[in-house]
Order: structure tokens, then sequence, then C-alpha cells
């Protein structure tokens, strides 16, 4: 579904992200992970739109658009929900989620109405607060706004941006279950992530990106699973700890069965 092929960019002429090669499927939750700083904002603001490629191709269903507008991106069917929520407090919940769908001039009022009661069958804290103003919601809830006004855009793709951030252990694991249930809907996702063991541990395929390249690339769990690999990439400092790869599978465990729950 999507491709990129040596992508460079950066801003003002630096460049911040160097020859990325990178696959979405459709159907597949990919992770990106890495320290903060690494260049894992700049790369997802590369595949919405945001910022323009210096070098490379980015292709969207065999299809070249790293030339396009981030609203011509967005009509193709990419939704980029990004880093800080950036949800409208002045605004009901309703009115946030129009304006997720506002680029579909082709849907009518009805059917605005009825994505909406779509989406947030995913979110049902959002049906009992549809007509509230969302200046005083908790941070989990802003972060379900969030993703449920790119959802609004009906998006082949959907790209994540630290979803996690600044969100309790108990918020963090709702939002996971829900990104991973997505996937269930035949959606494609394109995570990007400080908390390397939480999206390694719901990713199909995992990119470590170090100094703006990818260090590494393989199956989400056999990263996840690899002493090697966590001790160099995923950081003493993140949520969990380095540990044993026997630590990590047990942790991986632990998750799948919070979100089951």
């Amino acid at each position: 579904m999507l491709e990129l092929r040596a992508v460079s960019t950066g801003y003002g002429g630096t460049p911040v992200v160097h020859d990325i090669d990178l696959t979405v499927q459709a159907g597949e939750i990919v992770t990106l992970v890495g320290a903060n700083g690494a260049g894992k904002t700049t790369l997802v603001k590369t595949i919405s739109g945001l910022l323009r490629a210096q070098r490379g191709q980015i292709l969207f269903e065999g299809k070249r658009i790293e030339t396009l507008s981030a609203r011509a991106r967005v009509m193709l069917g990419i939704a980029h929900v990004p880093e800080g929520r950036q949800t409208f407090a002045g605004l009901t919940v309703a009115e946030n989620l129009e304006l997720g769908g506002l680029l579909n001039r082709q849907r009518t009022r009805g059917d605005t109405a009825s994505r909406m009661r779509d989406v947030c069958t995913l979110f049902p804290v959002l049906i009992e607060r549809l007509h509230e103003p969302v200046a005083n919601f908790s941070g989990g809830q802003h972060q379900m706004l969030a993703i449920a006004r790119g959802l609004m855009a009906s998006p082949k793709l959907l790209v994540l941006d630290e979803p996690s951030l600044g969100l309790s252990p108990v918020l963090v694991a709702q939002i996971f279950k829900l990104i991973a249930s997505l996937r269930g809907r035949g959606m494609a996702i394109l995570l990007s992530e400080q908390n390397a063991r939480l999206s390694l541990a719901i990713a199909d395929r995992g990119y470590v990106i170090e100094n703006g390249r990818v260090a590494i690339s393989g199956d989400g769990r056999e990263l996840l699973h690899s002493s090697d690999i966590a001790e160099r990439y995923l950081g003493v400092g993140a949520d969990l700890g380095t540990g044993s790869a026997a630590r990590d599978a047990d942790y991986a465990a632990k998750l799948r069965q919070l979100m089951a729950g």
C-alpha cells in the first residue's frame, strides 16, 4: 500500500532523515521506533505531505505521491494523527469529528452523521459526550478524539505519531488495544512510537530509526524478543527497561492479556 524508496528530507535544506526504504502492506501494523530526535516525526510528516521529500519516491497504492499536497493525500486515503493530539478545545466532540471528514465533498450531512456513529462505536466515552466542548477532556480522551477524527476520513492508511505520549499505563493499554482492533478491520497502520516495547508487541513489522536512518528492520516480535536489539536500540530509558529477551517476552504476553481483557 505504502512504499518509500530512498526518501530523504528535513527542514530548511538540512536533512534529518536519510535514504529511507520502507513498506506498509494493507491490513498490517508497521511501527517506527527510536529515541526522541531520531527522525520519526519528520518521516511521518513527509509521508502525510506536511513536509516535502527532498529526495526519493513515495508511492501509495502503486502511484507516486511525493509531489502531492497534504490535502490530496488525505483524499487518496492517508490520515495523519499528529503528535500532541491537536484537538480544538473550543469545539464539541461532534464538531471536532466533523472537521475530520470535511475534505470529502461528496459526503452529505447524513453520510457524515452515519460515519460519526460508526466511528464512535469504537469510543463509547465520545458517544456519551458528543455535544460537550472538549476543553476539559483528559489526555486519554483527547487522544481517543484525535484518532476518531482521523478515522472520519475513512482512511486506507492511518498514520499515528506518538499516541501514548503523556498517558497513564492503563490508558496506554486502552489506546494500543484500539490500534490493534483497527488492523482487524483491514486498515493499514503506520505507528511512530518512543514506547518501543508496546508498539513492537502489536506490530507485524518494525523499523528502528537511529540518527535519521533505518538501523534495522524485521518482524515486530522478533525485534521485541531480541536482547541485543533491546540493549543497542530500545534504550535503558525505555518505559520498562531493557531487560532480557525473556523479560521482553513476558511483558509482551502480559500486554496481550491486558488488551484482551
